[in-house]
């Protein structure tokens, strides 16, 4: 069992009736695992972050997709404004089998990434940002002009759906 978007208040209340289910506090889910999977797809699924202010969506991604049956690897804060942290992942990204990458701002991260790596990237927009950012549309089209044809997008904020696909794609 999985919930999204969960408070702690709404923890409690499920911890009340179920005292094995699990709080992820930056995920924003509660977890209830009867039965732990052992890992069935046929590779790693790389989440990668911009920034910590992205880390909620990307934490999503981890916990869904691990619930899924996958293993995951976490990159964090390797935006684009310091890209000398993403070059030092190199290894890591290019043996990841998929990759979910979770960038606000101007949602450049997607675009960099799939020119690294053959495998395919799924991009998520987040709401992070100021300025001009239109609470994460500004990243929703930057990732839609990727020049990179390995990007597919998903909406704002879905970390969720993100790992749903990735799953489904290191299964096969």
């Amino acid at each position: 069992m999985l919930a999204t978007r969960a408070t702690l208040e709404m923890f409690d209340a499920v911890l009340n009736e179920e005292p094995r289910a699990e709080f992820h506090e930056v995920a924003r889910m509660i977890e209830l695992t009867q039965n732990p999977n052992v890992p069935q797809g046929k590779g790693t699924i790389a989440v990668v972050c911009a920034g910590t202010s992205d880390l909620p969506v990307a934490e999503e991604a981890v916990v869904t997709a691990r619930l899924m049956g996958n293993t995951v690897e976490l990159i964090a804060d390797v935006g684009v404004a310091g890209i000398h942290r993403l070059l030092a992942q190199k290894n890591s990204l290019q043996s990841a089998r998929v990759l979910i990458v979770c960038a606000g701002m101007e949602g450049a991260l997607p675009t960099v990434v799939g020119g690294l790596v053959s495998a395919p990237v799924i991009a998520v927009p987040t709401s992070v940002g100021y300025g001009a950012s239109f609470g994460g549309v500004a990243a929703l089209l930057g990732m839609l002009n990727t020049c990179s044809p390995n990007v597919s997008v998903v909406n704002i904020d879905n970390g969720f759906g993100a790992a749903c696909i990735a799953s489904l794609i290191n299964h096969l």
